[in-house]
């Protein structure tokens, strides 16, 4: 089975960032750790209106799980449209910007538009190797299911594929619509993957991922986001690879399927589920002066690994396509790729 239109399907927040390198005055002045996912508060608001004038501001289309959709659709290539992306926007600029952005991605966007409130932004505050990712949702949070999900055409969409991808962050704006994805794809014994995506959706929406993860069949996320997990629940262990597998051991559903559970470290080994044992797999090595920005590395993972998983590829094939695809994201700007691949 190769793959074809709309076969990856992926649900998240639509968001442009608008990254720009600053310093730890910055940082501090807004109370921002160096490498961190949070959402905007109103303290914040200042924050945008600085970051726009600082003199070297890139924009990019971004969100973590379009990110991820994106990457996966650039490592396929042909043909156009393998991924299908969902999610919300305001009738603004930046909304066209976005909608732009997935053409040439060729990524089959289709976004529920309103306009009571603006598209969303990410601030991409980057200082040397980290960077702190401060999310002001808007449109992003504005998504419904009854008024797009549920629509026929939009859940035909949703039916064709064969593998799923969500991220975490989307727990914050619309569980239902998760629900229903995750429990399609369960029932059809199809391939539901989320992700972990910040420390504080297991800390402050660990009620939804818990009811979600019964679908997972496969769970990223990397060594902090698995670390606050592992606390969260309970696990009274802070060795990731006990964390892996007391995580892919939770209760699920679809037993068709054993749990993966794939945790990324930066530049350190990522960790993986194969089968009842616990593997360790190397990253590329790569010169710390190579690396531009790491921002979008863990979307770009996922791209890639999603990418081999739709071609249903092994496992560590999946992982070493991950691999590549981070390798290639963290010598540029932003979650942006070159024109072509160079991956065998």
């Amino acid at each position: 089975m190769t793959h074809s239109e709309n076969m990856l399907f992926g649900m998240g927040n639509p968001l442009l960032d608008i990254s720009a390198v600053v310093d730890k005055d910055f940082l501090d002045k807004f109370g921002l750790k160096p490498n961190d996912q949070i959402l905007a508060e109103d303290r914040h608001k200042a924050l945008f209106e600085e970051i726009v004038k600082r003199n070297k501001v890139e924009y990019h289309a971004g969100g973590s799980t379009q990110n991820s959709v994106k990457i996966a659709q650039w490592m396929l290539q042909k043909p156009h449209k393998v991924a299908t992306f969902f999610g919300c926007i305001g009738k603004d600029r930046f909304g066209e910007i976005l909608k732009k952005k997935a053409e040439e991605a060729h990524v089959d966007a289709h976004y529920y538009e309103q306009n009571e409130e603006p598209t969303g932004t990410c601030a991409a505050c980057i200082t040397g190797d980290n960077r702190s990712l401060v999310a002001n949702l808007a449109a992003a949070n504005c998504y419904k299911k009854e008024k797009h999900l549920d629509l026929d055409s939009n859940w035909e969409l949703v039916k064709k594929a064969k593998v799923y991808y969500i991220a975490g962050f989307f727990l914050t704006v619309s569980p239902e619509s998760i629900l229903k994805v995750a429990r399609h794809a369960s029932d059809k014994n199809k391939i539901f993957c989320m992700n972990l995506s910040a420390p504080f959706i297991s800390q402050f929406f660990k009620e939804p991922l818990m009811e979600v993860m019964p679908y997972v069949d496969i769970l990223f996320g990397n060594e902090t986001e698995a670390a606050t997990f592992a606390k969260e629940l309970g696990f009274e262990t802070d060795d990731i690879a006990e964390i892996a597998k007391k995580t892919q051991n939770l209760p699920k559903e679809n037993t068709k399927r054993q749990r993966v559970v794939v945790f990324t470290q930066g530049k350190d080994d990522t960790v993986a589920t194969v089968g009842d044992r616990v593997t360790m797999f190397p990253v590329l090595d790569i010169d710390q002066n190579d690396i531009v920005d790491t921002n979008g590395a863990g979307d770009a993972f996922v791209g890639g690994f999603l990418s081999a998983l739709v071609q249903e590829h092994a496992l560590e094939e999946c992982i070493r396509a991950g691999h590549y695809a981070a390798n290639v994201i963290i010598r540029r700007v932003g979650c942006t790729f070159p024109e072509k691949p160079d991956y065998h």
